[in-house]
């Protein structure tokens, strides 16, 4: 089927699609028109006639730290819909959290034909910094701020510090506050997070004690191996506070194992499971990332809520921007939380303005 052809049947004229399938400007009733019959005829353009019009190949290559992550399937679901009603394709290219597979990963995108790469940063390592400061496609890296590259990036260091302050009114008459970090090597999460989370205890007048604080891995099972280490050396633990909304989930799964409770099916079905450990042992656990699996199986943490989705829209939005426009000026934007008290009411505070 030709340009021609979906312009008859969707009577406008073959410069209006052509327009369409090049992100120009068409009218909304154009678009819909024409957006039918494609969806209708299934209709796709040929990427070598496209790549001879445009001069672009109209491909984006997207580097993530893994793909069974709540917050990272929101992101990229904000670019996939940039992208897409762009006329953009993503390939996606998933490293397991492994740093030399980042690299490996974005100097195969820079030699294939892409129009520009999207970075969901973990760690920005000097190698990272070299290949960033002399990358022939445009960049953006998503989730860690960087001097070398256009980066959308959120405020850990303000989230750890309105969770800190919760936690440590919350701690208020249960006991002492115990924390579970990531490497320091990621700025944003093992550096802001844990520096803003110290801050907002310090302005309660709270320290955490050094016996009462464990670094861990981005997973559950590493999240579990440390909560069940400090409760096991520390029976006065009144909240237990982890950087992901992962290591929580992994934190309260050795509360069960350490208590040995079984949950009432009662407490399952009522959306009661997190209330039912707390009363048991009087250990509130807390997280970042808002993740809509453990509040449906926990019935809701204390928490942050980022908007990933809108870190992956903005910054598809940017490198686009680059691309078509030739946009140079450099861009950084931080964007900002919900703190989620664990119920869904009027007390969550939002501070994204």
């Amino acid at each position: 089927m030709t340009i021609k052809e979906i312009a008859q049947l969707a009577g406008v004229s073959s410069a209006a699609v052509s327009r369409y399938l090049n992100g120009g400007y068409v009218s909304e009733e154009k678009k819909d028109k024409i957006r039918r019959v494609i969806e209708e005829t299934g209709y796709q353009p040929s990427a070598q006639a496209r790549m001879l019009r445009t001069k672009r190949a109209c491909l984006v290559g997207v580097v993530v730290p893994k793909i069974n992550s709540e917050s990272i399937s929101r992101i990229t679901a904000g670019i996939e819909s940039v992208l897409s009603s762009r006329g953009y394709q993503m390939l996606l290219a998933s490293t397991d959290n492994d740093p030399a597979k980042e690299l490996t990963y974005l100097k195969l995108f820079e030699n294939y034909p892409v129009d520009g790469i999207i970075l969901i940063g973990t760690v920005i390592t000097p190698k990272h910094r070299e290949f960033l400061k002399g990358a022939r496609a445009p960049v953006v890296v998503v989730g860690q701020y960087t001097r070398y590259a256009n980066c959308i990036y959120h405020d850990d260091y303000g989230a750890g510090k309105a969770m800190g302050k919760l936690a440590a009114k919350e701690a208020a008459g249960r006991g002492r506050i115990a924390y579970i970090g990531v490497t320091r090597e990621d700025r944003a999460v093992g550096v802001s997070r844990e520096d803003g989370f110290r801050a907002g205890l310090r302005a309660a007048g709270m320290e955490i004690e050094e016996d009462c604080f464990r670094r861990a891995q981005f997973t559950m099972d590493s999240g579990f191996a440390a909560a069940l280490e400090l409760l096991q050396k520390k029976r006065d633990i009144g909240v237990l506070s982890c950087a992901t909304d992962t290591i929580a989930a992994g934190a309260i799964e050795a509360l069960l194992v350490y208590t040995r409770a079984e949950i009432p099916r009662s407490a399952v079905q009522s959306g009661g499971r997190m209330e039912y450990i707390l009363n048991r042992t009087g250990i509130r656990v807390t997280g970042f990332g808002d993740n809509q699996f453990l509040k449906a199986v926990t019935g809701g943490i204390p928490t942050v809520h980022f908007g990933y989705k809108t870190s992956g829209i903005r910054g598809a939005e940017l490198l686009l921007d680059v691309i078509e426009r030739g946009e140079q000026i450099p861009v950084e934007m931080k964007l900002g939380f919900r703190l989620v008290s664990g119920q869904e009411n009027e007390n969550n505070i939002d501070f994204t303005k």
